[in-house]
């Protein structure tokens, strides 16, 4: 399942109403560490699938948003669950880290 795509508009009902965790990605078309992580997000998504919603926001066309959670660094990626982010990575890193960061908001 394709990473699905959020707005600020669709912030509220996607990802801090949504019953299973959630992976948000804040990234921009511009930014080159973001498409180093696109595919990684794009892989968890399905591997994940059932477990987690993974979802991406683009800061450039989002930016409530990104200013409401502090965004300063992209890609960053915000880990909620239950409405809340309990989470946050800032800059690429390896799929594993990732993954293990995830598996601990699930478990």
């Amino acid at each position: 399942m394709a990473a699905l795509e959020v707005t600020d508009d669709s912030f509220s009902n996607e990802v801090l109403k949504s019953e299973l965790p959630v992976l948000v990605d804040f990234w921009a078309e511009w930014c080159g560490p973001c498409k180093m992580v696109s595919p990684i997000v794009e892989e968890l998504s399905n591997e994940y699938n059932g477990k987690i919603k993974v979802t991406k926001l683009d800061v450039d066309s989002n930016p409530k948003t990104a200013a409401n959670y502090g965004i300063r660094g992209i890609p960053t990626l915000l880990m909620f669950k239950d409405g809340a982010a309990v989470d946050q990575i800032v800059g690429a890193i390896p799929k594993q880290q990732i993954a293990e960061r995830l598996d601990k908001i699930i478990s």
